[in-house]
């Protein structure tokens, strides 16, 4: 049987475990680098910025300086503060996977139109989280001559009460998306952004879940201080990485001109509609339901009303259609009347 205590043990994890931290740092300069085009963007004004993204980007940089510092803790070859070292890797380690529970909070009060009801309950269960996350020193370290920088001790309670936790919020969120998406109170039908919305929360939640339950484990294990944490890493890495992801594709599919809704159309979806050009037209869809019958009109709107290039529906058709009068209730009427307008004009 393994004597985790023992120091050629200790050794041996201590050595995996700075092999582990070198290939996800690796991993992850990668997913930095491939999706760098995203964040630059913003930086030169191609993207409009929201305050939103504060959590995005503060979720993506700060746990690639964490990543960075343990490298420098790994490596270090003259005698250094490791207190320090690992107290500054601590908390942005920490910050990162708050903010990539946040990131995901964000989407689900979206969802629910900005309920404050909502808002409030997760505003709570936020401020909960980020006092586990930041609640004293968990892990000491100290410089050991001919080693370096080493790990002493861990407070594995803490350390698992703050995974479980956002485990139980991760889940908390899925939950909330899911019932507001999955049966909506004023809209049947299910439109390609809240498919979007409903499959990368799926997502998010199994791989965020395996990688904290993952490191619970290790941490409940309590087989020596290294194999306490040699799970958590991995697990900040997972969740911020699906969780930017996640906000990239949101705002890459909604700045491509995809449908919008607002709460006012019947939508579970809070997102700000898309506003109208100054210089041409905009698009608009009404519905009325008059005498059982379901009529739908589209019509163009421009700000420079006296406009001769923009052409309107006559008032004597859409009176026609709306109260009855022989061939313009048949539907085709509206095509070939269209056409003929256009053709005449």
């Amino acid at each position: 049987m393994v004597n985790w205590m023992s120091t050629e043990e200790l050794v041996k994890d201590g050595s995996a475990f700075g092999k582990l931290m070198h290939t996800l740092l690796g991993l992850y300069i990668w997913e930095v680098v491939t999706s760098l085009n995203f964040d630059w963007d913003f930086v030169v004004g191609r993207k409009k910025f929201r305050w939103p993204m504060v959590f995005y980007f503060a979720n993506r940089y700060f746990l690639l300086f964490a990543l960075i510092g343990i490298a420098i803790s790994l490596n270090v070859t003259e005698q250094v503060n490791c207190q320090a070292l690992y107290t500054y890797n601590q908390i942005f380690g920490n910050a990162a996977i708050g903010l990539a529970s946040i990131n995901l909070s964000l989407r689900t009060i979206a969802v629910w139109s900005q309920s404050k009801y909502i808002i409030a309950a997760l505003v709570l269960i936020i401020m909960g989280h980020w006092s586990l996350l930041l609640h004293g020193l968990l892990i000491k370290a100290e410089w050991i001559p001919g080693t370096g920088c080493a790990i002493t001790n861990t407070d594995n309670t803490m350390l698992a009460a703050t995974f479980i936790y956002s485990m139980c919020f991760d889940l908390t969120v899925l939950v909330l998306t899911a019932y507001k998406l999955a049966w909506p109170t004023k809209r049947a039908d299910r439109s390609q952004l809240v498919n979007l919305i409903f499959g990368d929360g799926l997502i998010f939640f199994f791989i965020a879940f395996v990688a904290n339950l993952i490191a619970t484990i290790f941490m409940l294990l309590n087989l020596n201080a290294v194999m306490s944490i040699i799970a958590n890493v991995p697990a900040a890495i997972a969740s911020t990485i699906v969780a930017c992801r996640a906000v990239r594709r949101l705002t890459n599919y909604t700045s491509q001109g995809a449908e919008m809704f607002n709460s006012t159309s019947g939508s579970t979806l809070a997102f700000s509609p898309s506003r109208r050009s100054r210089t041409g037209p905009g698009f608009s869809v009404s519905e009325k339901k008059l005498g059982g019958v379901h009529v739908q009109m589209e019509t163009f709107a421009s700000v420079a009303e006296d406009d001769p290039t923009v052409k309107v529906a006559s008032p004597d058709t859409l009176h026609s259609a709306l109260h009855g009068g022989g061939e313009e209730t048949n539907p085709d009427y509206f095509k070939r009347a269209n056409a003929e307008y256009y053709s005449s004009a």
